[in-house]
């Protein structure tokens, strides 16, 4: 295994790691429009962050970096991950509160963006709502914050790992 990681090129690396976060959203939207899980506003920043990672894993797998560039695109990576870690540790917070400390519901986010700031809308998204206490699909006990707290820690990690690779 060890000689396929020093064999194989960072161009696959990079890829592998867009296909994670493709392979990621894509259960995302299995979940929301096959299983009917409406994502809550925190998993909403979720996907974004997702996304985001997503992008630049593929633009480092087009791009083809040299060592500045991977380090780059691993900073970047890294970034996205660290703020996805956080918005995912507020959600199982927010999950694991006593119910009578569960934020209200807020408006939707539709109605968010055409009447505040964007600022603003940060700020209600980041403090999340009564229906991110909700606890909907779970895999061996642990929910979707969970699993993507994992995953940005995953996606951080090998974005560091293709970077920090010996010169081949």
């Amino acid at each position: 295994m060890l000689e396929l990681w020093r064999k194989i090129s960072n161009r696959w690396l990079y890829l592998a790691g867009a296909l994670y976060a493709s392979g990621l959203m894509g259960f995302g939207f299995y979940l929301q429009y096959v299983k009917h899980q409406d994502p809550c506003p925190l998993c909403m920043v979720q996907r974004v962050v997702f996304i985001a990672i997503l992008v630049l894993f593929a633009l480092a797998a087009l791009h083809g970096p040299k060592r500045m560039g991977e380090r780059i695109y691993a900073a970047l990576i890294g970034l996205l991950s660290l703020s996805g870690i956080a918005v995912a540790a507020r959600h199982i917070w927010i999950q694991n509160l006593p119910k009578d400390q569960v934020p209200a519901c807020g408006p939707g986010l539709d109605y968010m963006l055409e009447t505040m700031p964007l600022s603003n809308v940060l700020k209600e998204l980041m403090h999340g709502s009564g229906e991110c206490a909700e606890k909907g699909w779970t895999f061996l006990s642990l929910g979707i914050p969970e699993w993507s707290l994992l995953c940005y820690i995953a996606l951080g990690v090998w974005a560091v790992l293709i970077a920090s690779r010996k010169g081949r």
